[in-house]
C-alpha cells in the first residue's frame, strides 16, 4: 500500500530531527537573514536538505516552499505542495531550549490535507489528515471550550497585548508566551491554552501544519480581520492569526481594532 502523506511526513520529521540534534551544543554559524534580521544556522540548512531530499523523491509532482529554500514559482502551478519549516524557533534552538519544532504540511488547492509538527526535545508528535482528526502522541486533541476571552489563557507576544490592537482596550486574557509558533498552535489544539494571537505578518510555513491541526481539533484560525487563510499564496504571508474555539475565536475578532 502506498504510503500516505501523513505516514511521509512523519517519517520526514523523524529524520529532520535525527539531523538537528547532531548540532545541539556545538557551534551552529549563526548568521541573519538581510529581509527581516531573522537568525539561521547551519542546523536550518541541513535539516532543510534532509527534508527536501525525502519528500521531493517521495511526491516529485509535488510544490516545495520553506523558509530555508529560494522561492521557485513553479509550486504555485502545482496540484500539491509541501510547505516546510525546517527548524521553528531557531532563536530558541540557538540558545540551547527545547521550544523548536519541525513543521511539515501537505496543502492541496488552498487547504492544508496533512500536518505534521514535531518537537524532538519534547518527545512531542502533534499529527493531523483532513478528515481524520488530531493527534499528540497518538492521543486525540480537542481545543478548549473558555468562550470569554477576560477567562482565556491566550498565547501571545507582549506587542500583541498593547491596546491600540484593541477597540476598547486590551481584553483581560491572560497572556502567555512561547517561541515556536508552530508550538504555540499545537497548545491551542491540545487545549492547554485557549487562543492564540499574533498581529504580525505572519509566513506559511510557520502556520500551515498547525492550521490542519487545529481544525481537526475544532478549533478555527484565520487572520487578524477574520478571512480564512488560502495556502500557496504567491507572496505566501499573512495579515496576523487569531486561532481560537470558534466561540471564542468570534469574541476575539470582534474586539480587535481595524487596521488604520
Amino acid at each position: 500500500m502506498p504510503e500516505s502523506d501523513l505516514a511521509l511526513l512523519t517519517r520526514a520529521a523523524r529524520a529532520a530531527a535525527e539531523t538537528a540534534l547532531t548540532y545541539t551544543g556545538e557551534a551552529l554559524n549563526v548568521r541573519y537573514k538581510a529581509a527581516d534580521g531573522s537568525p539561521v544556522t547551519d542546523a536550518d540548512m541541513a535539516v532543510n536538505r534532509v527534508l527536501s531530499g525525502i519528500l521531493r523523491a517521495a511526491r516529485p509532482d509535488y510544490g516545495w516552499l520553506s523558509e530555508e529554500s529560494a522561492d521557485d514559482p513553479a509550486r504555485l502551478s502545482a496540484g500539491h505542495v509541501f510547505i516546510v519549516d525546517p527548524i521553528d524557533g531557531t532563536r530558541s534552538f540557538i540558545e540551547g531550549s527545547d521550544s523548536w519544532a519541525h513543521s511539515l504540511a501537505v496543502a492541496r488547492d488552498g487547504a492544508v490535507t496533512a500536518a505534521v509538527i514535531l518537537m524532538p526535545m519534547r518527545d512531542r508528535l502533534y499529527s493531523a489528515a483532513l478528515g481524520e482528526g488530531a493527534t499528540l502522541n497518538g492521543t486525540a486533541l480537542a481545543a478548549s471550550g473558555v468562550a470569554d476571552p477576560e477567562q482565556a489563557q491566550v498565547l501571545a507576544t507582549k506587542p500583541a497585548a498593547d491596546p491600540k490592537h484593541w477597540q476598547d482596550g486590551t481584553p483581560g486574557f491572560h497572556r502567555v508566551h512561547r517561541p515556536s509558533i508552530a508550538y504555540r498552535l499545537g497548545l491551542v489544539a491540545e487545549g492547554r491554552f485557549d487562543a492564540m494571537v499574533t498581529f504580525r505578518a505572519t509566513w506559511e510555513w510557520d502556520i500551515a501544519a498547525g492550521a490542519l491541526i487545529l481544525s481537526e481539533a475544532g478549533a478555527r484560525m484565520t487572520d487578524r480581520s477574520g478571512a480564512p487563510i488560502r495556502f500557496n499564496a504567491p507572496v505566501p504571508q499573512h495579515d496576523g492569526i487569531v486561532a481560537a474555539n470558534p466561540a471564542l475565536h468570534a469574541r476575539l475578532l470582534a474586539a480587535i481594532a481595524p487596521r488604520v
